[in-house]
């Protein structure tokens, strides 16, 4: 069973977003066609990194990972990656790996039972939803039972928000429907649950004001950086994080499709603020998932080598 190894005082950031794209046996968690249109998308035909692999990108850079995989079994009509085994490779890897898990909503009770047994007996830190991806929408009172579940368990749960590259130039996008992502209908979400503590993944473009909304409305919200280099965030995210919302934005790359040596590379010429980084890089992660220890006061500042 997975439990955190991490040493915050050794890490120079928490990577809230990384997708585990591929099996130990060669098994890719989407289709093919889906996975060939989001490399033209994302103008990348790089590796696509196991658990191993992963854990080795991040340990040699000093951070640590919150890794995990989309069930979209529903949807897609696709096998998806095992979170269980995701989870269980992330447990060798304690010291740089956070696992969350994946469960597909469409399954009815079969995804509560599946949401259960990987925090109880994985020790899973968390979940990982693509509203669109998964073809639902989160605001549908069919889906209460799994967020109260999710609450109860005392977890986070990470929405996908935005545009989505997956689908991107597919005739009809491959059936994919971009509005089940608007941060929108997290807020329904978010009054219902306010225990439930949900992360809103990526700038929400073309929605970035109403992820601000509702995370400047509901306390229990959370908003991530992954997906967009840093040069390209709207201007009122920015603002945002590094006032009203500095303590809830979160460091997330979107990995492999964008790295942390790029992320922190484009970060110097945005206005995000020295004062806000470490915040936004490790510390505001290591308070939502709960991770034991305190960061070290020599490490209270972020290095001009890191950024």
């Amino acid at each position: 069973m997975y439990q955190p190894a991490i040493d915050l005082a050794a890490v120079t950031a928490i990577d809230m977003h990384v997708h585990i794209e591929v099996d130990a046996h060669g098994h890719a968690s989407l289709p093919e066609p889906l996975e060939a249109a989001a490399s033209r998308y994302f103008r990348t035909d790089g590796p696509r990194p196991a658990v191993d692999a992963v854990a080795h990108y991040y340990r040699e850079r000093r951070m640590a990972a919150v890794v995990f995989t989309v069930d979209a079994r529903t949807q897609l009509a696709h096998t998806p990656l095992s979170s269980v085994d995701i989870a269980r490779a992330a447990a060798d890897h304690a010291d740089v790996l956070i696992p969350f898990g994946s469960v597909d909503p469409r399954t009815g009770e079969a995804a509560l039972d599946l949401a259960a047994r990987l925090v109880e007996d994985e020790g899973v830190r968390g979940f990982k939803f693509h509203p669109t991806v998964q073809g639902f929408d989160p605001s549908h009172a069919e889906h209460a039972p799994l967020w109260r579940l999710i609450e109860r368990l005392g977890v986070p749960a990470l929405f996908h928000t935005g545009q989505t590259g997956i689908g991107a130039g597919l005739p009809g996008g491959y059936g994919l429907r971009l509005g089940l992502s608007n941060p929108m209908l997290l807020d329904a979400v978010a009054a219902d649950f306010p225990d439930l503590r949900i992360v809103m993944a990526h700038p929400s473009v073309p929605w970035q004001d109403e992820a601000l909304a509702v995370a400047t409305h509901k306390p229990n919200t959370w908003i991530d950086l992954s997906g967009w280099s840093p040069k390209y965030f709207p201007a009122q995210l920015v603002r945002y994080a590094n006032t009203m919302l500095s303590d809830r934005v979160l460091f997330g790359t979107d990995y492999p499709m964008l790295t942390p040596d790029r992320w922190l590379r484009d970060a110097k010429g945005t206005d995000l603020k020295p004062e806000v980084l470490p915040g936004i890089l490790k510390d505001n992660a290591a308070r939502l998932l709960g991770l034991p220890g305190r960061r070290g006061e020599e490490d209270a500042h972020v290095d001009d080598h890191q950024l």
